[in-house]
């Protein structure tokens, strides 16, 4: 059998919305709630956390779920679609589960759950990533896509091995299992059949649900999607997203052609979200905030973050802090500079660097405005470290001595920059990784794509996860709005 082109590939992932094919057992949506009463539901551990509030289901008290066990196909469902709207207050968590159980107490310990979490960030030394739309452990997305107070809706589609995730209208999950599955059994993430729950988490997490509608679908659906490809790296892009790891690529370029549409179709097939980042610089898309704007206004309300990679040491100044505010993050590296001669270079371009006749002078230099990149640039990443042109580059562990790795971490972790994983370059070293995780730094994986045809899995970072010991505590995450480096006094 012919194997499909990348091009084939995404163009099969962009096919029609999965809720305009046909397959439906039942054309009509059929209510879950009335609207008026928990007839049909059934809440363990008590079942004082939920009532019916102005036509709404009220999730709010001590920990337990509610179950449907109403008469619409006695309450188990194998293949259908899913509406329902939610609205959090601040802080809650909550979540939806199908293919689940009833169970006296406890979490649900069969099916998955879809997340409801819009501003939860964990409790006590845990902290909470997995937001809104997350297929829970399994496929996360790290930015939220509704806001606390306002009604959103959720959508989930099961069709055999497929389960899809929509917030509003826009796709956020596309999972396929692998046969046999190959999810922590632990956890009883296995497609099949069950009932819908809903979750109340906690005494401080207050979720409203309402509109609760299914349509269920045929038991020979066509799922419209191949079957995976299970390697190691697809069993380990799980486990980690069951471990809490934050599966995200900070590091992808809209370049080559590659369009957002497909960007994100790629993330939701590899359960990888991306960073998309506009290169700000001289001589680069983008010169001034208003560039910079209409990239960010792009990029609203799609499940992916909007990052700026500044270029050259020039580029602060092209774009206001204002503006460097509203991005999710920040990264640059040193790779453009002037030496002590006042020559402006880019490292990665062989006829501007030329002849490097005393290395290790250029490397004291180097380092050097390494330091003064972190220590003066409101960045969040400094990506592609340890890079060295290509004229010394075999040289790499020779010229990367330890007092340099620890001058580069050190200020890594004084001006609070996360250090790039880079899946391009295959950099840092592993001596320079573990070096930073013992020093207590944190880290960001990054791909620095040239187009749509190296926009990998994060290989080499994931690989140096399992070789350095790297844990969720290590892995950047983007600060909120108000700890962001361009709000603070300069």
């Amino acid at each position: 059998m012919k194997t499909p082109t990348r091009r084939e590939a995404l163009a099969s992932l962009l096919a029609a919305p999965a809720w305009a094919q046909s397959g439906a057992a039942s054309s009509e949506w059929i209510p879950l709630f009335d609207g008026r009463s928990l007839n049909g539901w059934k809440a363990n551990e008590g079942g004082a956390s939920f009532r019916v509030e102005e036509g709404a289901i009220v999730a709010d008290g001590p920990r337990s779920h509610l179950f449907y066990t109403g008469p619409v196909q006695g309450g188990v469902f194998r293949n259908f679609e899913l509406r329902v709207k939610a609205r959090t207050t601040p802080g809650a968590n909550s979540g939806v589960y199908f293919h689940t159980r009833y169970l006296e107490k406890g979490w649900p310990d069969r099916g998955f759950e879809v997340q409801v979490n819009n501003s939860h960030t964990g409790e006590g030394s845990y902290r909470e990533r997995k937001m809104t739309a997350s297929l829970y452990g399994v496929r996360n997305t790290y930015k939220a896509l509704a806001r606390d107070g306002e009604w959103f809706e959720l959508r989930v589609m099961v069709r055999g091995k497929r389960v899809e995730v929509w917030c509003g209208d826009v796709p956020v999950v596309d999972y396929v299992e692998a046969e046999p599955a190959v999810t922590k059994s632990a956890y009883g993430h296995r497609l099949g059949e069950g009932a819908f729950a809903l979750q109340c988490h906690d005494p401080h997490s207050k979720v409203f649900f309402k509109d609760i509608l299914v349509r269920p679908l045929a038991d020979g659906i066509a799922s419209g999607a191949a079957a995976p490809e299970v390697d190691p790296l697809y069993v380990d892009i799980l486990r980690y997203g069951e471990d809490n790891l934050p599966l995200v690529d900070y590091h992808v370029h809209l370049k080559g052609g590659i369009t957002l549409e497909e960007a994100l179709a790629l993330s939701r097939r590899h359960g990888l979200m991306y960073g998309l980042a506009v290169n700000v610089g001289l001589g680069f898309p983008v010169t001034s905030d208003a560039g910079a704007l209409e990239f960010l206004a792009g990029l609203r309300g799609q499940p992916c973050f909007a990052a700026i990679q500044g270029e050259g040491r020039e580029w602060p100044g092209l774009v206001s802090r204002e503006t460097i505010a509203k991005f999710d993050y920040v990264f640059t590296d040193a790779m453009t500079f002037r030496d002590d001669r006042g020559k402006r270079m880019r490292l990665w371009m062989k006829d501007e660097v030329g002849a490097i006749d005393d290395a290790q002078a250029f490397m004291e230099t180097y380092v050097n405005r390494i330091e003064g990149v972190m220590r003066d640039e409101p960045i969040d990443i400094y990506a592609n470290p340890t890079f060295l042109p290509e004229v010394i580059a075999r040289r790499y562990d020779e010229l990367w001595t330890p007092e340099r790795m620890e001058r580069v971490i050190a200020a890594a972790k004084k001006h609070e920059v996360a250090l790039e994983i880079n899946n391009r370059y295959r950099i840092p070293s592993p001596e320079f990784l573990k070096l930073a995780k013992q020093a207590g730094a944190k880290f960001s994986f990054g791909t620095n794509n040239g187009g749509r045809d190296d926009i990998g899995r994060c290989e080499y970072s994931l690989a140096m996860v399992k070789e350095c010991g790297l844990k969720w505590q290590d892995i950047f995450v983007p600060r909120a709005d108000g700890e962001k480096k361009a709000r603070r006094k300069t």
